[in-house]
């Protein structure tokens, strides 16, 4: 997942028409919506994220095929899963090898806190992120601590590569290892982190991918978004198609992708990344982005 205050952060927002009943998370039971409440556009996707057998499949089999392609990208010295520009560069046989990840939808589950939007009626805040954060109750996704276990066991370092704010590192590193996730605080490379000679564009991060490849050869990439493996400029549906396209090899080899339906960078794509936008403008634009098929 990626968290961006500027595009992809802007990207978890939930847009509801009206407000829900509030309610405490998970241990008491949900208020039924007052007749007229308008639909939230994410209750679905929320509610998919928590209760369907179907996304844990998914992700479990995601990082299942992540462990299976370890022992290939190990035996091949010159194997890499960056790209020029990006770090493939610096890549040498001698460096130790490492797994970049993404934290949010790709190690940990956040649906709590989309859940907790959908239900009150409210919409992605950065000062309602930093509270949930700050609570580290976010738990693992699907198959990530599997993974992540393995790894190290094989002598892979885990390189966390996320758009959380650095100053948020000491919680999310508390919470990642109360559940026995392998981190160090110099493998986390949180938005802001300065990287020299690299100037960044916006929340990309294609410089702290430079950053790990200085230390590490890179094996797989892992993340909910397809800018957590490669850099995008516009994020125009043409840019995002044209990234797909161009690496579509990849996918499965070096690139690994969770599902990630509450939010993410395909929606603001839809309405031309202008956030500016009135809420019932965003959402027409989004329907027009639709194919019906009649």
């Amino acid at each position: 997942m990626t968290r961006n205050p500027t595009l992809t952060l802007l990207a978890a927002a939930v847009f509801a028409l009206a407000g829900c009943a509030s309610t405490a998370p998970r241990t008491a039971p949900v208020a039924v919506a007052a007749a007229g409440v308008a639909a939230d556009d994410n209750l679905n996707a929320v509610l998919w994220v928590q209760t369907a057998q179907e996304y844990r499949a998914l992700t479990t089999q995601t990082w299942r095929a992540a462990e299976a392609q370890l022992d290939a990208a190990l035996a091949d010295p010159q194997w890499t899963a960056l790209l020029p520009g990006e770090g493939a560069e610096l890549q040498t046989p001698a460096l130790k090898p490492a797994v970049i990840v993404d934290i949010d939808e790709t190690m940990l589950d956040n649906s709590a806190y989309q859940a907790r939007l959908v239900v009150d009626g409210a919409s992605y805040g950065s000062a309602s992120w930093a509270s949930w954060v700050s609570e580290r109750r976010a738990t693992p996704v699907p198959g990530a601590l599997a993974f992540a276990k393995a790894a190290a066991d094989k002598g892979v370092t885990i390189v966390y590569i996320s758009n959380r704010t650095h100053d948020m590192a000491a919680d999310t590193i508390a919470n990642l290892r109360a559940y026995g996730f392998p981190v160090e605080e110099s493998n986390y490379y949180g938005l802001g982190v300065e990287v020299p000679g690299c100037t960044p564009h916006g929340s990309e991060k294609g410089c702290r991918r430079i950053a790990a490849a200085s230390r590490y050869r890179v094996l797989l990439q892992v993340g909910d978004q397809i800018t957590d493996m490669a850099q995008l400029t516009s994020n125009s549906p043409a840019e995002r198609d044209a990234l797909f396209n161009r690496y579509n090899a990849w996918f499965g080899q070096r690139w690994f992708v969770l599902p990630g339906p509450t939010y993410g960078g395909y929606e603001p794509a839809a309405f031309g990344n202008d956030w500016s936008q009135p809420a019932d403008v965003r959402r027409a634009r989004k329907q027009q982005a639709l194919e019906l098929a009649r």
